[in-house]
């Protein structure tokens, strides 16, 4: 089945991705499903994605109907006047445990700051096919991402966890990803840049907790979500914004911290 549709027009039709699916088919495994295959499997092959998301990220996937609609809103992607807005679940690790990029980003209080930018290059690691790395000096393309930390958490072990909000000002393979871990804040449940093993229970915010032996985390996956896109719209030439709400796994997650966490 296709996912739900967000938006549609003459001109545009935007999805909300699940997690776990791609875009576009696999360059390895030609039988994973992505969502393209099955949009023209059932609406045509005119149709056509304007941009992509990680398979592990859910959200908005915005989809053109025609050639000149896809010229036009592919060209508010390139010249970076589609606004773009996702919403991460961050670990924040002590300092001497954050990845040792760049210095970590704290305000005086040793906490995310309230709002900061992450201005680093990126480009394909090549120790590690699939993944991006930081490029310092020389290489990688220029990528910048603003941050605002909307929220901060403390689990029953003093463990810190952040609900940011994400703005990239490029649009760079896993940029997110790499600048929050760069930052010293990776998403939670990122197996490329995150912090191996640590996930978030129940169990870590509720006293007296009394559940299943084998405990789920409240987010397991990626938790990475598109929230929100503005274009303007290709036939009437007016903003055009689409929101794709949270996933249910995340409202349960912050409903719990907000409610059990220090």
């Amino acid at each position: 089945m296709l996912p739900p549709i967000l938006h549609e027009d003459d001109a545009l039709l935007a999805f909300d991705k699940p997690s776990g699916l791609l875009i576009a088919p696999d360059r390895w495994d030609k039988t994973r499903a992505n969502l393209m295959t099955l949009v023209h499997e059932r609406l045509g092959d005119h149709v056509a994605n304007v941009h992509r998301l990680d398979a592990d990220t859910s959200g908005v996937v915005l989809c053109t109907k025609d050639k000149v609609s896809l010229d036009f809103v592919s060209g508010q992607f390139q010249g970076k006047t589609a606004k773009k807005t996702y919403h991460a679940l961050c670990y924040v690790p002590p300092v001497e445990q954050a990845m040792k990029v760049v210095r970590p980003m704290r305000d005086e209080a040793g906490r995310l700051p309230d709002e900061f930018t992450v201005d680093l290059a990126l480009g394909e690691d090549e120790t590690q096919p699939g993944r991006m790395r930081v490029f310092k000096r020389r290489g990688g393309k220029a990528s910048t991402t603003v941050f605002r930390t909307l929220e901060r958490f403390h689990d029953r072990a003093g463990r810190a966890f952040a609900w940011v909000e994400c703005s990239p000002l490029t649009g760079r393979t896993h940029q997110l990803r790499v600048h929050l871990a760069a930052a010293g804040a990776p998403i939670l449940g990122d197996p490329f840049y995150g912090v191996p093993d640590v996930q978030l229970r129940l169990s870590d915010l509720k006293r007296g907790y009394k559940g299943r032996e084998e405990e789920r985390p409240l987010i397991a996956r990626l938790a990475l979500h598109a929230s929100v896109l503005t274009i303007t719209h290709p036939l009437t030439r007016e903003p055009v914004t689409i929101t794709a709400p949270l996933p249910k796994e995340f409202e349960v997650a912050l409903k719990n911290l907000r409610k059990f966490a220090a």
